[in-house]
């Protein structure tokens, strides 16, 4: 949850920050962008390093190492030692989110890894849905609390049990392992639908205030349902991974939400756009529950490198969200829904040919 929440809080902070640093609001956003740029570029390798240092004593020192730069933005003199801090953040959080998920499978018993990874994303769709909500209550005593609680947190969890992991490997795993046929197809598809799925996010909130008129509050509860989806359905979506395949999961999820993006761009109404993007929530559990599944299982000799470049290449989409839908959504507001809509469809496909044993490849 820290990753997701660390990325997140600062968006509700800003105009707090900027006072109290005496600088602009464009300087203290680029504390979003300098967290997430080495966050997204690290997991190249993170993980495959993880695996060699060992992934509990890894993971362990990256609590610590959280706590220290989490420090750093608290204490921060000026604009420039707060950017450092939040870089650290992003950084130290590379060798964290994706560690723990593969430490999570590595101790998984047979038949229930799509449930654990399922409820791992549940929470950390938690830490980015709660966050503004958690991040504007810290802010209205003082925004450094937003940075204190968490380094706190992290803390507390650099002691406690981990997860059941192999610390040891007969050769040290390379990054060529993780960087197989199988991991890039994945890593594609992942992007693809973080692209087509999670980054119309900013869209939705485009369509709803300046198509529907709806002010800020009800803006944020249109988008919000698709993150409360997600938290919910997360753990069932799991469990149909582990019963019909990941793939067919992750496949089912993306039909969900070729049929639920469309339908949120043509909706002439506020209500009729909050549950369709809710509904697109539903599907997005599906479709990351099962290609996260594919993922801690792509490479078992170094499951935290393969899932370290994937969540690469997720966070990739994200980024190049703005850049293809911001024109799309200028021309017709619907557009970027439709063309969503057909990108989700092509993720089936594309999905249910990385695993054949999928039910319904099969069929």
């Amino acid at each position: 949850m820290l990753g997701p929440f660390g990325a997140g809080v600062l968006s509700v902070l800003i105009p707090q920050v900027r006072d109290d640093l005496g600088t602009t609001t464009a300087a203290v956003t680029a504390g979003i962008t300098v967290y997430m740029v080495p966050f997204a570029a690290l997991q190249l390798v993170s993980g495959t390093l993880g695996e060699r240092w060992g992934v509990t004593r890894t993971v362990r020192i990256a609590y610590v190492a959280y706590a220290v730069v989490s420090v750093l933005t608290v204490i921060a003199p000026d604009i420039g030692v707060f950017l450092v801090g939040r870089a650290l953040q992003g950084a130290v959080n590379a060798f964290l989110s994706p560690l723990l998920l593969a430490a999570l499978a590595m101790g998984a018993a047979p038949g229930r890894v799509g449930r654990l990874v399922g409820t791992f994303l549940a929470v950390q769709t938690a830490g980015a849905v709660f966050s503004p909500l958690l991040g504007g209550a810290a802010g209205a005593v003082d925004w450094r609390l937003a940075f204190i609680a968490p380094a706190i947190l992290a803390l507390g969890l650099a002691v406690l049990p981990m997860p059941a992991a192999r610390d040891a490997h007969l050769e040290p795993p390379s990054l060529r392992a993780a960087l197989t046929p199988r991991v890039l197809r994945l890593s594609l598809v992942g992007a693809l639908g973080y692209l087509a799925i999670s980054g119309m996010s900013f869209v939705v909130a485009l369509l709803a205030a300046d198509e529907l008129g709806a002010g800020p509050t009800l803006t944020g509860v249109i988008v919000a349902g698709f993150g409360v989806a997600g938290v919910v359905a997360g753990r069932l979506a799991g469990r149909l991974a582990d019963r019909r395949g990941p793939a067919t999961a992750s496949a089912a999820g993306a039909l969900v939400c070729a049929v639920a993006l469309p339908l949120t761009g043509i909706a002439d109404s506020a209500l009729g756009v909050s549950a369709a993007w809710t509904l697109a929530g539903v599907g997005s559990a599906l479709v990351w529950s099962g290609l996260g599944s594919l993922a801690v299982e792509a490479v078992p000799g170094n499951r935290a490198g393969a899932t370290s470049v994937y969540s690469a290449f997720r966070f990739a989409g994200l980024a190049l969200a703005p850049v293809v839908w911001l024109p799309l959504f200028h021309a017709d507001p619907r557009l970027p829904f439709l063309v969503a809509g057909a990108l989700s469809l092509l993720v089936c496909p594309l999905v249910l040919r990385l695993d054949p044993r999928s039910t319904l490849a099969s069929q």
